[in-house]
């Protein structure tokens, strides 16, 4: 019978802890930190395969990325990437060292208790980065703005010819005002280059997604996609390239548990009480369909826009899009008029939303007209 070992490596951006569980009931065992190389890495878990058996290791997401996964998984060894959040804890224990975490994370991937992460392909991955660098720039570009709206502010100057601000007009109006002292005429100056500079980094980065999107393999199920209100090129690139394979999940209810909308509970014997939702999972894909799902508050409508997007699309996805307007905006308007705050009723939405997203993944042969 084939011996297995288990491996818990603790991985820093400069070291490498390293903890054995092997099977039965014994604790782990601490082997010892190791500098952060590859090679060096091989050479350690060589040593610790037993005669006619095999290594299973794992490591916790973090910063230094996948590549650790990949480089194993080639190298025939099977790795496991776990979730930090969902790691057990002992309750009681304050200690925190790298010694102990490789333990811990021996112990429990022996157990099973160890929730493994979705690892994307490089090119999945490649993808991702390009649209989460897209979500930094908008977040600089806002933080600019910010920056110029309140420096105009303090000085009482006012945008009151229209309500919508970053317009052209509005631009333009800020280039006008004077201020009397020199250091004044400076920091306008900065503020609006970076503004604008801001803008130009969004829109390259926009552009560039488009481009990449045409030769992705995930090009079909980002314009299946985009038949929905309220989802476009960037949120359709961010859900697809975030997610992955959507046929990943057996039930909607599971994709939904993944990105954390479904509500948290707290029930014992008769008692059942459900919170708040749970936040768990991707964040920045939770943020994006709440985002989405704001769209759903106007009444269901094809615009020239959703038309023009509906056009490369199967018949099937359009159905199932404008089945998800139809079905949306009625969840929504019934949940603000029992009086739910809007925000708690868009998070609902937002949950359904997602279910429609998943329908579409399931049908691969949807994704093509």
């Amino acid at each position: 019978m084939t011996k297995v070992r288990y491996i818990g490596l603790d991985v820093h951006k400069d070291s490498i802890s390293i903890a054995t569980a092997d099977e039965g009931r014994a604790a782990a065992q601490g082997y010892g930190a190791i500098v952060n190389d590859t090679a060096i890495l091989m050479k350690t878990l060589e040593i610790l395969t037993p005669e006619d058996g095999r290594l299973v290791v794992c490591y916790e997401a973090g910063p230094t990325g996948y590549g650790l996964h990949r480089r194993l998984t080639e190298a025939g060894i099977e790795c496991l990437v776990v979730a930090p959040s969902l790691v057990p804890t002992k309750a009681g224990v304050h200690i925190k060292t790298d010694r102990r975490d490789a333990k811990q994370l021996a112990h429990y991937l022996r157990s099973g208790d160890l929730t493994p992460i979705y690892v994307p392909d490089t090119a999945v991955e490649a993808l991702r980065d390009l649209e989460r660098a897209r979500d930094d720039a908008k977040k600089a570009e806002r933080t600019a703005r910010h920056q110029l709206d309140k420096f105009l502010l303090r000085h009482d100057r006012r945008w009151e010819t229209g309500k919508t601000k970053w317009t052209v007009r509005h631009m333009q109006w800020i280039h006008t005002q004077k201020f009397d002292h020199q250091a004044q005429r400076c920091v306008l100056s900065d503020y609006i280059k970076t503004v604008e500079d801001a803008t130009v980094r969004v829109k390259q980065l926009e552009k560039d997604i488009e481009q990449a999107v045409q030769q992705s393999a995930l090009a079909p199920l980002i314009t299946a996609l985009q038949a929905f209100r309220g989802i476009a090129l960037v949120t359709a690139t961010v859900i697809a390239a975030e997610i992955g394979d959507l046929r990943r999940f057996r039930t909607a209810s599971e994709f939904m548990s993944y990105i954390g909308l479904v509500p948290s509970e707290e029930s014992s014997g008769q008692r059942r009480r459900q919170g708040r939702i749970t936040r768990a999972g991707n964040g920045h894909l939770r943020r994006i369909l709440v985002e989405a799902a704001w769209h759903y508050r106007h009444l269901p409508n094809m615009s020239k826009e959703i038309r023009r997007r509906n056009q490369p699309v199967a018949e099937g996805v359009r159905a199932i899009a404008w089945n998800a307007q139809k079905r949306l905006n009625r969840r929504m308007q019934h949940l603000l008029h029992r009086g739910k705050h809007k925000n708690k009723a868009t998070i609902a939405v937002a949950r359904e939303l997602a279910g429609f997203i998943w329908a579409v993944g399931q049908e691969s042969e949807l994704l093509a007209s």
